[in-house]
């Protein structure tokens, strides 16, 4: 089947008419309609999209699927961000990222399901129901880029994009058992997408390899006239990291000597994931977990937990507060339990009503700085560091009934990283046999140094046999 090829296997296949776009899209429309129905990948597909492939067969994407997070606006595709209020939605402009992978020749397959709004890290709080995990349909996605997670392990897509507040991309890649890369924050355009968290949402690649990753994130990266918040620092080729070594690599493993963590079977295949890089010729260091701001020591995560509930949820409040039903389909009743929920939250966390000397949001962004410093000093010292992806598998479904925290406790070990706004990337680490559900590896990198992570995380997929 072909739809079970990575992008460079495709593209090169493609190059040398070795297969066809006919063949490709029709193994793809059939895992489609054998699976999508039982797994709910899908919110809305481009019946069209093979006569878009031929139509840029001869670009450098020449006419891949591609699927693509349903908060991404897309013209002739609608863009619902999983909730009822944008039910039926169609965009009028297309966001910066899909564009670059159209002018590419690649063809957005469709739109995959996400927790409504982004709000969580299961896709059970989508308006459309839950998606369901290709590896284990009893247990979750992840989320809350769930869908474009499920797409890529399913073989519903070559590969996929996804955006990422605090572990969206790569909480549901390491539940899935694929690839999750989250570009330093500013190095893709947020212009287009719908705003969740704006001083943390990354777009990224999902993907079967790191190698896919690194294509897709040549396509997609750089500055962007429409977004401010982009970096004008230049974009190298990403698949260049893909030939080089980690030798005289300094890694650095964080978080798994903490109670929560320490006695977890993601903690010790960790362990060995730092012998192994050992072996392959970095320098590996255990870094104390420490409550307070120390040097060579990690900050805690859990103070990222309280910081990222009231950031994420003040910004929040701000982002849907234009979808009141006069210029977006349905009207704010239609929210649902949990967006409501945040918006609550994050007006609270920006009023005066606490009685304190200055808002609790004034004070997270002070504790957020903290996090910033501490990844500095680290990374002054470290190339890399590493930890679990996610403190456990996948959850089974129905897991986040009655938790307003599942998202944040799932998600506790990129956090940090998400809130400093420095690059990470989630690989497969393990797979249980018995669940055949995976645990992902973690790996951090300083801000713009994408090409660490790619090295570093190539060099362990080729070596680590799960």
């Amino acid at each position: 089947m072909l739809n079970t090829l990575t992008l460079k296997k495709a593209l090169t296949l493609l190059e040398k008419k070795e297969i066809s776009l006919d063949d490709l899209y029709h193994d793809l429309w059939k895992v489609y309609e054998e699976k999508n129905q039982l797994l709910n990948v899908y919110l809305s597909v481009d019946k069209d999209a093979l006569k878009k492939a031929k139509e840029n067969e001869n670009k450098p994407l020449k006419g891949i699927p591609i699927a693509v997070k349903d908060n991404f606006l897309t013209v002739g595709l609608p863009t619902t961000a999983s909730s009822k209020v944008l039910d039926g939605y169609l965009p009028q402009y297309e966001s910066t990222v899909t564009k670059k992978i159209k002018e590419a020749g690649g063809v957005v397959f469709g739109k995959t399901n996400m927790d409504a709004w982004a709000h969580g890290s299961s896709t059970e709080t989508s308006d459309y129901g839950p998606t369901k995990n290709p590896r284990n349909p009893k247990f979750l996605p992840g989320g809350s880029s769930g869908g474009s997670a499920a797409a890529v392990a399913s073989d519903m897509a070559i590969a996929s994009l996804g955006t990422e507040t605090a572990g969206s991309i790569r909480q549901p890649a390491a539940w899935c058992g694929v690839v999750g890369l989250k570009p330093t924050y500013g190095r893709v355009s947020r212009y287009g997408i719908i705003a969740m968290g704006s001083s943390l949402d990354s777009p990224g690649p999902i993907t079967k390899t790191v190698e896919d990753s690194a294509i897709l994130l040549n396509i997609i990266a750089g500055k962007d006239k429409k977004d401010a918040t982009t970096s004008e620092k230049e974009v190298p080729d990403y698949t260049l990291a893909l030939k080089k070594d980690i030798k005289n690599f300094k890694i650095g493993i964080v978080y798994i000597d903490h109670p929560q963590i320490k006695s977890t079977l993601a903690a010790q295949k960790t362990l060995e994931a730092g012998k192994l890089f050992e072996k392959l010729g970095a320098k590996v260091d255990l870094i104390s977990t420490s409550k307070n701001l120390e040097k060579d020591k990690v900050l805690s995560h859990e103070h990222a937990i309280a910081v990222y509930t009231i950031v994420q949820r003040a910004e929040v409040s701000s982002n849907l507060a234009r979808y009141d039903g006069i210029r977006y389909s349905n009207p704010r009743k239609y929210f649902g339990h949990e967006a409501k929920n945040r918006i609550m939250l994050g007006i609270f966390g920006l009023s005066n009503f606490l009685q304190q000397e200055e808002l609790v949001y004034k004070t997270a962004q002070k504790v957020r700085a903290l996090y910033i410093k501490n990844f500095k000093q680290l990374f002054s010292k470290y190339d890399l560091l590493i930890s679990p992806t996610s403190p456990s598998f996948a959850l089974p479904l129905g897991a986040t009934s009655g938790d307003p925290m599942f998202g944040e406790l799932q998600d506790m070990l990129v956090e940090p990283s998400s809130l400093a706004g420095i690059c990470g990337i989630s690989v497969p680490m393990y797979k249980d046999a018995k669940t055949n559900l995976y645990l992902g590896l973690n790996i951090m990198a300083d801000y713009f140094q994408e090409e660490k992570l790619i090295t570093a995380a190539n060099i362990y997929e080729l070596n680590n046999k799960i």
